[in-house]
């Protein structure tokens, strides 16, 4: 194994995401985000179809989809419990990255090949923030699986959905090891 290998496995081994209550100011500006986003596009995408894409949150747009979900909770007859839960990780954050996925015509690519890679974008972009020294978590919410939240508050088509919210800030607290999957539990060898 290269010295540059090894430094990539540790990184694996190790990485951890950090809860976007706690990631502050500063967050990476354009410049400090461009090769984020250009790593997470590198993820495997069958048929070269780039079946997702990026929507980046900050400032104002944080407020305004905090609010976004507040009327969207109540219009859907939620609890203030579940509303202000959903709305939290726009009133608490300072920079999220919207990974949509975009299922695109194909007759070579089935749809779920195209949601695979849409995932992979997501857990690229938070590996490629957590690599560059940012604190970062993947979210969803009741709110990225709605249809009337993902349209009037995004701008959606039809064809997308919303992946993930990956936050990116300052981390101010380093989260305690949580438990691992014991991997001769869940792990098959094939050999004949």
């Amino acid at each position: 194994m290269t010295p540059d290998s090894q430094t990539a496995i540790d990184f694996l081994l190790t990485r951890r995401s950090r809860p976007a209550k706690t990631l502050q100011p500063p967050v990476p500006d354009a410049d400090q985000l461009l090769p984020i986003l250009t790593a997470a596009a590198r993820c495997p995408d069958h048929g070269k179809l780039e079946p997702w894409r990026f929507i980046v949150i900050q400032g104002a747009a944080m407020a305004r989809l905090a609010q976004a979900v507040q009327e969207r909770g109540e219009a859907l007859g939620l609890d203030e419990n579940q509303i202000a839960k959903g709305r939290s990780q726009f009133d608490q954050g300072h920079l999220a990255v919207a990974v949509i996925e975009v299922q695109r015509e194909s007759d070579k690519i089935p749809a779920i090949e195209q949601t695979y890679s849409a995932a992979a974008a997501c857990l690229s972009l938070l590996n490629a923030a957590l690599a560059s020294g940012w604190g970062a978590n993947w979210l969803t919410g009741w709110a990225a699986h709605d249809a009337g939240f993902r349209e009037t508050a995004l701008g959606l088509q039809p064809n997308e959905r919303i992946v993930g919210f990956v936050h990116i800030g300052t981390e101010r607290t380093i989260p305690s090891e949580r438990p691992r999957p014991d991997i001769s539990a869940i792990t098959q060898w094939v050999d004949e």
